[in-house]
């Protein structure tokens, strides 16, 4: 009989569990939710977690909008500017624009300039230099780009940087403007002072002109052997030893001009190059920020506490992307923990484990969902506080660009493109545009997750989550990348949220949205299959 009464008990508890567990899951975000059920899935949010504060989202003029900024079709510049930098909405609530909040300028060597005996065979990938050899300044240069730096400032962005491939080919030791194929810096010796000053001029005219150019970036992916059969476009190699001697020579002549600019380190080419040794240019963290290293530059007048790299070639495998990006970060913070960390180029290059390819060109859902997860193990595993992109307008048949163009005909001839184009837009724009125009600087990220994922492995092909706050407003910004074929519902945990009402702005980019918006409840956020999905509200 006690078996039987027991047995009796025993089946009544099952019912009553059963029974409150259905119960708990309809109700959602209620008081009794279960956080650690896995058929409750809910967004767990820390808001009093913090971890980084994001100084912007950027991207490149590089290297096609010296023929693009000069087309007489004002149409169709002014469109490729909104989708770069507006934030701006049409009648819909939907955006017209990424709203980036840093424009990258390339301040050209003059391989442009040397015509059909310059090596680089491919006439939009040289550049033009202020600098002429008679050693008068011609700012009428790089008049295309400066269009663009005009667009990027009518639409809010007054933040700038002024980056450098190679120095002027008048001051390189071959008279090129590409490296000899070798680790050395294509410099000639004596004209370490005169590359500095010149770039010393460069920002110092465009902050006159009102262009805050809070940032100058002097080398780009040293750790490359530019030159021999690299030569496709501007650029030279690098010790750290002839890196560290260059910016402690600048830095004291923008002290001395009274510069607001900056020197920001770096632009590794990739990672790994920040804690692994690469030919006298690894290990670069220890190198440049460690006091007893010969090459600290910690203490150089204006150098800026920030050091870059570039997410090119470290994205895959998932177990791979987020050892690396553990690796870089933990290095950084062995040698100077309050050093920041950027993320300056990224583009889809090559063969990437099978799964994506640069060429041919493809600007479907999958590609920006890649993208969308680099940007996550971005700022989620290396906790970078800037995410910057490489060719902001693409004219090639390849799926590096955020926006893209094609010759009149729908074709790839770069000489009809010269002068006029068909503008076209990519998932690789929209889904960065998912970060990049709701996430804005000054915004802090703070500790988000998904009760059903174990861990950032598990998240790289499931979904990812990443949160960020304005103290200012009280705002909070969610973003959710799914990776899955099937759509996800969550419900937003109120154990450490507290939303000043259940409703929230979703902006959704999958095959068929570009960020488009709609209202949510907090009990019921759908993310759809294959999406990248903002959430913006408010907290208490």
């Amino acid at each position: 009989m006690m078996r039987k009464l027991t047995f009796i008990v025993s089946f009544l508890l099952i019912i009553f569990n059963s029974f409150t567990c259905v119960k708990t899951k309809a109700k959602g975000s209620g008081s009794e939710s279960d956080s650690s059920h896995p058929d409750n899935p809910l967004i767990v949010v820390d808001i009093k977690n913090e971890k980084q504060t994001i100084e912007n989202f950027g991207a490149s003029d590089c290297w096609t909008t010296k023929f693009i900024g000069k087309w007489t079709n004002t149409v169709k510049k002014n469109l490729i500017a909104d989708y770069l930098f507006s934030m701006d909405t049409t009648a819909r609530g939907n955006p017209k624009g990424i709203g980036l909040s840093l424009w990258r300028f390339n301040i050209g060597a003059g391989s442009f300039e040397q015509g059909p005996t310059c090596k680089i065979p491919d006439e939009f990938r040289r550049e033009e230099c202020f600098l002429n050899p008679n050693g008068m300044y011609d700012w009428t240069k790089q008049a295309g780009q400066q269009w663009f730096l005009n667009g990027a400032k009518q639409r809010g962005v007054n933040n700038f940087l002024a980056f450098s491939n190679s120095p002027p080919v008048q001051f390189t030791i071959n008279g090129e403007a590409y490296g000899s194929g070798t680790s050395q810096f294509n410099l000639k010796p004596g004209s370490e002072n005169d590359f500095a000053d010149f770039l010393v001029n460069v920002v110092e005219h465009f902050n006159q002109e009102g262009f805050n150019m809070r940032y100058v970036s002097p080398v780009n992916e040293p750790q490359w052997n530019w030159g021999d059969k690299k030569i496709s476009q501007e650029g030279s190699g690098a010790t750290n030893a002839e890196i560290a001697n260059f910016v402690k020579l600048l830095g004291p002549k923008l002290k001395a001009a009274n510069s607001i600019t900056r020197i920001a380190l770096g632009e590794a080419a990739q990672w790994n190059f920040l804690y692994a040794e690469h030919d006298n240019r690894g290990k670069q963290l220890n190198d440049f920020f460690n006091p007893v290293s010969s090459n600290y530059i910690g203490n150089v007048p204006n150098v800026d506490n920030i050091f870059s790299a570039h997410s090119y070639f470290t994205s895959c495998p998932d177990d791979s992307l987020i050892k690396i990006r553990q690796d870089a970060f933990n290095t950084k913070n062995q040698v100077s923990p309050s050093l920041k960390l950027w993320q300056t180029e990224f583009g889809i290059l090559g063969n990437i484990c099978g799964k994506y390819n640069g060429y041919p060109k493809n600007t479907g859902i999958d590609y920006g969902l890649y993208v969308a997860k680099v940007i996550y193990d971005d700022l989620a595993i290396a906790n970078v506080s800037a995410w910057q992109w490489w060719l902001a307008v693409d004219t090639y048949n390849y799926s590096d660009g955020l926006v893209y163009i094609n010759d009149p005909a729908g074709g790839y001839d770069l000489n009809a493109m010269k002068t006029d184009g068909i503008v076209s837009d990519s998932k690789q724009l929209w889904c960065l545009g998912n970060y990049s125009r709701f996430v804005r600087p000054g915004m802090i990220r703070v500790e988000a997750s998904l009760n059903t994922i174990a861990d950032d492995t598990a998240a790289a092909s499931s979904q990812m989550i990443t949160a960020y706050k304005n103290p200012a407003n009280n705002q909070l910004v969610m973003v959710i990348v799914n990776m899955e074929t099937i759509g996800k519902e969550f419900s937003i945990d109120p154990s450490k949220l507290k939303l000043t009402n259940d409703q929230m702005a979703v902006y959704t980019t999958d095959a068929t949205h570009n960020l488009g918006k709609s209202i949510v409840n907090s009990n019921s956020v759908i993310i759809p299959a294959k999406s990248v999905v903002t959430l913006v509200g408010n907290y208490k």
